[in-house]
């Protein structure tokens, strides 16, 4: 047995029709929807992306600078190193300014290694062949392509 209610007239029938209308969205309206949602997306992606670099910058940035204090003091501290190996040298009975004059030949002879193994270095320096080659293929293909 079933309770039977009152029937909706037509005029009901109308308005929940009427009210599923406009709740079922168009297809104009999902492709609006979906475009809005993707553009938030994509905002809120750069958004994200702009501070987690802003991070990064900010710790690169202490992080040169860090590296710039340690590039002086180790500078100092050679001049320091320096400065003692010429008061050692003096401690033999040289006088001070030939033990100055020793250390100051030693950076000379220091310099003149790496710069020759710097010459030696660049001379092994060559051109990309293989990628020249490979690039001029590519090129030469694509353009027996084009015609």
């Amino acid at each position: 047995m079933s309770v039977a209610g009152p029937q909706p007239t037509t005029t009901e029938h109308a308005t929940v029709a009427a009210s599923r209308a406009a709740e079922d969205p168009t297809i104009g309206r999902l492709v609006a929807d979906a475009s809005r949602d993707v553009s938030r997306l994509i905002q809120d992606e750069i958004a994200l992306a702009k501070k987690e670099l802003k991070t990064s910058v900010t710790s690169g940035g202490l992080a040169i600078a860090l590296f710039a204090v340690a590039a002086f003091l180790g500078l100092l501290s050679i001049i320091f190193l320096s400065i003692a190996i010429a008061f050692f040298i003096s401690m033999t009975g040289l006088h001070l300014a030939w033990s100055f004059l020793i250390v100051w030949g030693g950076y000379l002879l220091l310099i003149a290694v790496l710069v020759l193994v710097a010459v030696r270095r660049l001379k092994k320096v060559r051109a990309p062949q293989r990628a020249i080659r490979q690039a001029q293929e590519s090129a030469a293909v694509l353009s027996r392509r084009g015609s």
